[in-house]
């Protein structure tokens, strides 16, 4: 129980800072990248200012048709910007080169190539990679040519690479350190319910321990007493009766809560867990509930697929199966009909038992697994129930990594499901 509940705690923290750290770096990230973006943007737009106007690198002067200009809005003497690697494409109207402005060496093909991706993207602006360096180009279009402008920005990308990297292995070493921190912090704070519940535990099992002396002393008196009948009245030996009986359910009460006790998750990991045959097993307790069923005028029907193997405790399981058909019984009435099913789906065993009977209500369903939760309480008394069955069953079928749960309607058909794994 503690052992979960610490691995829960432990999840919820990790999710949480785990979401924290992925919006902070994403935010500076994505700010990051916005800011590089704009001033990529800028960059494109001073390299077309600042060539505007520029003659042709063949040295001959432009005439009119090649006189290019953006923007009222850029001047001519706008400054260039630094350390950037860029150049210009003057084309006419079908996208044909006029001349190129570059201040770096390079074969005509480059240009002829960097202008065929530009082309192939058909957008104003983007970016692509050329001769292992990354691009970025803006078109200025006029009436009677275009302008392609393309600064180098593989040092941008590389430095949101490095960001990226940077931030993947900042996160790594976070959330290892994380998880040793919320460890633990984790322990100590379980440690006090733990603690209390070690208390309760041990009060518990020494109560029962001590209870059961006078009750089998007083088990033990009743039983010679009505032995003697003809030496008691009437009167005394129904109220012996009523002593006996409820001697006997405080033995079964004190019973089940210091086998509960022994469900704990340190006495858990002890018991021993050895393959068996689950078939057999089931088997033989329903051949010998087939009686029980009988004298109540129950329909016991048992479909059980042979050589099924697990790994478990034999007895516990016998101990699961005995608590659920005692609590089907209970509640079928006569002429009704209860159904035992074990099967193999995949790799997982599933047991399967239905009653018909009254049913259990929406509202009592989901505590029926609660200690001492009993739906129909008057009839639980009658019966002997203090509503410790189903909480025992559900502890064995958790100890063997298995899971339990119960459909039922009111009026309806009463169903319980168990799955292990199986070998």
């Amino acid at each position: 129980m503690f052992r979960k509940l610490k691995i829960r705690m432990m999840l919820m923290n990790l999710s949480l800072i785990t979401v924290l750290m992925f919006i902070v770096f994403a935010s500076i990230y994505f700010i990051t990248y916005n800011k590089m973006r704009v001033a990529i943007a800028n960059d494109l737009t001073r390299v077309a200012s600042f060539h505007r106007g520029q003659p042709p690198d063949d040295g001959k002067p432009q005439n009119d048709a090649q006189t290019f200009e953006i923007s009222d809005t850029h001047s001519v003497n706008e400054k260039y910007p630094e350390r950037t690697v860029s150049f210009t494409i003057l084309t006419d109207g079908d996208h044909q080169l006029l001349s190129k402005n570059s201040f770096f060496d390079a074969e005509d093909s480059f240009y002829e190539n960097a202008l065929a991706a530009a082309n192939n993207q058909q957008k104003e602006t983007g970016i692509f990679s050329l001769e292992g360096s990354a691009w970025a180009y803006l078109v200025v279009s006029r009436s009677s040519n275009t302008l392609y402008a393309f600064i180098d920005i593989t040092a941008q990308l590389g430095m949101l690479d490095r960001l990226m990297y940077t931030f993947i292995a900042v996160f790594v070493i976070t959330f290892i350190c994380i998880y040793f921190v919320s460890r633990f912090l984790t322990n100590r704070s379980i440690q006090p319910i733990k603690d209390a519940f070690e208390k309760q535990r041990r009060f518990i099992s020494d109560a029962s321990h001590e209870l059961k002396t006078p009750l089998a002393v007083i088990q033990t008196n009743v039983d010679v007493l009505l032995q003697n009948k003809k030496d008691l009245h009437e009167e005394d030996q129904k109220w012996l009766g009523y002593i006996q009986s409820e001697v006997q359910r405080m033995g079964n009460l004190t019973r089940d809560l210091l086998y509960l006790t022994q469900m704990s998750d340190d006495e858990s990991e002890t018991l021993m867990h050895i393959p068996f045959d689950i078939s057999d097993c089931i088997e033989k307790q329903m051949l010998g509930l087939e009686v029980v069923a009988f004298e109540k005028d129950i329909d016991l029907q048992y479909a059980i697929e042979p050589s099924l193997m697990m790994n478990g405790n034999a007895e516990q399981i016998a101990q699961v199966i005995i608590i659920l058909m005692d609590n089907a019984i209970k509640y079928t009435p006569a002429k009704g009909q209860i159904t035992l099913q074990l099967k193999r789906i995949a790799h997982t065993l599933q047991i399967g038992i239905i009653n018909t009977g009254k049913g259990i209500s929406p509202e009592d369903l989901p505590y029926i697994f609660d200690r001492f939760y009993r739906a129909d309480k008057g009839r639980s008394r009658q019966s002997g129930s203090y509503g410790l069955g189903l909480s025992i069953a559900k502890a064995i079928v958790e100890q063997h990594n298995g899971k339990i749960s119960c459909a039922s309607s009111p009026d309806g058909d009463t169903h319980f499901i168990i799955k292990f794994k199986s070998l």
